[in-house]
């Protein structure tokens, strides 16, 4: 079963080793592929863009790479059979966000993993942003709050129809 990483870890050096260290051979033990989408875009591509010399350059250069790093995203989210999306912060990422609903809108079970115990909702009566939290459940998953909690969870997804 094939599973796409939706949250920011990608951007950290923190977040990076703890999903390589920890998150990813996690799931790779439970028996999914993971598909991780700061691994899907070329990092030299990224490196040329982040090594042009002018603000100019770096501008035009990023608008269009943005496309294609938007697109082999889309392009994994369709291919993958669920999304467990990181909801840890202050507030749920933006792109992290929009994952989950384009994953909810192509069917996709999506499993919430948010270990941040601060508080991060509308109201008493959710956990994240109430919207994201919506297509999270409606969709039939559900938000956890441990690893060790992860296995029982992602036991529970539904199958993504097509």
């Amino acid at each position: 079963m094939r599973i796409y990483l939706a949250g920011p870890f990608g951007f950290s050096e923190a977040g990076r080793d703890f999903a390589d260290r920890v998150l990813v051979p996690e799931l790779i033990r439970l028996g999914f592929q993971v598909i991780d989408p700061f691994k899907l875009t070329d990092q030299a591509k990224i490196a040329a863009v982040l090594a042009l010399p002018t603000a100019e350059a770096r501008r035009d250069a990023w608008q269009k790479l943005n496309m294609e790093i938007g697109r082999n995203n889309q392009l994994a989210i369709d291919g993958c059979d669920a999304v467990l999306a990181i909801l840890d912060g202050a507030d749920v990422d933006s792109g992290t966000a929009s994952e989950i609903g384009y994953a909810f809108a192509r069917n996709k079970p999506i499993l919430g993993y948010r270990s941040d115990f601060r508080l991060s909702s509308d109201n008493e009566g959710s956990i994240v942003n109430l919207q994201v939290e919506y297509f999270i459940r409606a969709g039939g998953g559900e938000i956890v709050s441990s690893l060790s909690k992860l296995p029982d969870a992602l036991s529970r997804l539904p199958r993504s129809k097509p």
